[in-house]
């Protein structure tokens, strides 16, 4: 990241890790019961594949985001405030 946009892309990166990262707080740790583990979490298969789901769905939208900066050459303060006014919207 040697270009104008460096500071605005590695912002994003974070904002974009952060997201992902709170996916993983919806799956709950199965309490301690006499019904085996292995059940428990069969049970939370709705959290799994929302996960699965959102995290693609994010990981697609910085894919695209970071597409989209290989044809922005240099960064300015409106820029800036767009992004993160959208990334606002976002999370």
């Amino acid at each position: 990241m040697t270009t104008e946009t460096a500071r605005v892309e590695a912002f994003s990166d974070g904002v974009y890790a952060i997201a992902i990262t709170l996916l993983i707080l919806e799956i709950k740790v199965p309490a301690p019961s006499a019904v085996p583990l292995s059940v428990q979490l069969v049970r939370q298969w709705p959290s799994y594949i929302s996960f699965v789901i959102s995290f693609a769905f994010i990981g697609i939208m910085w894919i695209n985001h970071h597409r989209m900066f290989t044809h922005i050459l240099n960064g300015t303060f409106r820029m800036c405030k767009m992004l993160i006014s959208e990334e606002a919207k976002e999370a």
